[in-house]
C-alpha cells in the first residue's frame, strides 16, 4: 500500500507503473501475468509519456500485494509488511483524541517491525514536521520516501476530515527527470538535496480531533487504497462533528440534543437552524449512525439478528426489523444474505 503515488485523479504516469513493477520483480512476482490480469499492454511500458487509468493502477498494486504478500510491494529488500499491517495500524490509532496522538501512535506501531525506514514527528515554532530516515542501502529509496510522504498526508487528512496542506517538502536526494510530476503530487514547494526528508505543515493540524471512528474505518479499509490515491477528503461539516461526538463518546447510546448543544457551544435554536441549512436533523444523524452500526454488526456471522437488535438499543426484534427496512429498504436478514452471503 505504501508505494501508491497519485499523478492526478484519473491517470497514473507509466514511469510509476514501471517503478512498482521493478519492486514486484525483485520479490519474484510474475510480471507478465500481472500485466495480463490488469489489461496493461507490454508495449505501453516503452512509451515514457503514456498514462494508465487510476483503477488499473490500483488493480495492479493489489495484484502485486497478493503475489508478494507484501504491502511494501517488494521495495523493502526482504523486509515485508504483510497484508493487514496497515489495517492494524489504522485500528491502533482510530480512537486517539487528536491528530498528534494518532501520528505518534502510528509511528510507534511501525517501530515494532524491522524496517530500514524510521519516521519522527517534530513540533516547534508553530510548525510540525514528519521526518523520514531511510537507509542508504535501500533500492528505490526515493520512491519509498515520496510514497510515505504522500500517503501520510492523505491518511492524516482522512482521520481529521480535512485536507492537510503542507507548507514545504524537503528531500535529501537530487531532483530527477520527472520533477514536473511533483506538482500533481504535492501542492507546496519541494526542495531537493536537503539534509533530511521532511514534510512540514502548520502545527494547528496536530490539535484537530479525529472525526473518524471504528465504523467509518471499517468502510474505509474496504477500499482504502483507492481513497488514499483519490484523496477524496472534504472539510468536516457540522453533521460530521456531531457523528464524531456520538461515536467517540456514546457508542450506541445517544446523548440528549441539549448535551450536543453544550458540547458545540450552541443554543438549540442555532443548532437546529445550522442542521436545517445542511439539509439534515439530529434524528437523521442518529438514524444514520444506527444504520451504519447495524450493517457493521450484520457482517459478523456470530451475531444473531436478535442480538444485533439488542446491541442497537431495540427491546424487540420486530422494532429493529421495521427501522432497518426504513433505512435500507430491506429486512436485516435479506440485507445480510445479499451483502455478506450469510443465511
Amino acid at each position: 500500500m505504501e508505494q501508491a503515488i497519485m499523478m492526478n485523479r484519473k491517470t497514473i504516469a507509466v514511469s510509476h507503473v514501471i517503478r512498482v513493477l521493478q519492486g514486484a520483480a525483485r520479490s519474484g512476482a510474475d510480471i507478465p501475468a500481472l500485466l495480463e490480469s490488469c489489461g496493461i499492454p507490454r508495449h505501453l511500458l516503452d512509451q515514457p509519456e503514456a498514462r494508465i487509468e487510476r483503477d488499473t493502477f490500483i488493480q495492479l498494486m493489489l495484484g502485486i500485494m497478493h503475489q508478494t504478500e507484501d504491502e511494501f510491494l517488494g521495495f523493502g529488500q526482504g523486509r515485508k509488511s504483510r497484508p493487514g499491517t496497515f489495517s492494524m495500524m489504522a485500528h491502533a490509532v482510530i480512537n486517539c483524541s487528536n491528530l498528534e496522538r494518532a501520528i505518534r501512535r502510528g509511528l510507534k506501531f511501525y517501530e515494532l517491525f524491522d524496517l530500514d525506514v524510521v519516521s519522527y514527528l517534530e513540533r516547534a515554532d508553530g510548525e510540525a514536521a514528519i521526518r523520514i530516515e531511510a537507509s542508504e542501502r535501500l533500492d528505490f529509496r526515493e520512491v519509498i520516501v515520496e510514497s510515505l510522504i504522500f500517503l501520510a498526508l492523505r491518511f492524516m487528512g482522512w482521520l481529521v476530515g480535512k485536507e492537510i496542506q503542507p507548507e514545504r517538502i524537503e528531500l535529501d536526494f537530487p531532483s530527477g527527470d520527472d520533477d514536473h510530476e511533483y506538482a500533481a503530487m504535492f501542492t507546496c514547494p519541494v526542495a531537493f538535496d536537503r539534509e533530511d526528508n521532511r514534510v512540514v505543515f502548520s502545527e494547528d493540524y496536530l490539535d484537530l480531533p479525529l472525526v473518524q471512528n471504528q465504523l467509518s474505518l471499517s468502510r474505509f479499509l474496504q477500499d482504502s487504497l483507492a481513497q488514499l490515491i483519490d484523496g477524496n477528503i472534504h472539510n468536516v461539516g457540522l453533521p460530521a462533528q456531531i457523528r464524531a461526538i456520538i461515536s467517540r463518546e456514546y457508542g450506541t447510546n445517544f446523548p440528549d440534543f441539549s448535551e450536543i448543544c453544550d458540547q458545540l457551544n450552541m443554543t438549540p435554536q442555532t443548532l437546529r437552524r445550522r442542521l436545517k441549512e445542511a439539509n439534515t436533523s439530529y434524528q437523521e444523524i442518529k438514524d444514520s449512525i444506527r444504520k451504519d452500526a447495524s450493517v457493521h454488526y450484520l457482517s459478523k456471522p456470530e451475531l444473531s439478528i436478535d442480538e444485533i437488535a439488542l446491541l442497537m438499543g431495540f427491546s424487540e426484534a420486530s422494532s429493529f426489523h421495521r427501522a432497518f427496512k426504513k433505512w435500507t429498504g430491506k429486512t436485516p436478514s435479506a440485507y445480510r444474505r445479499e451483502h455478506f452471503g450469510q443465511g
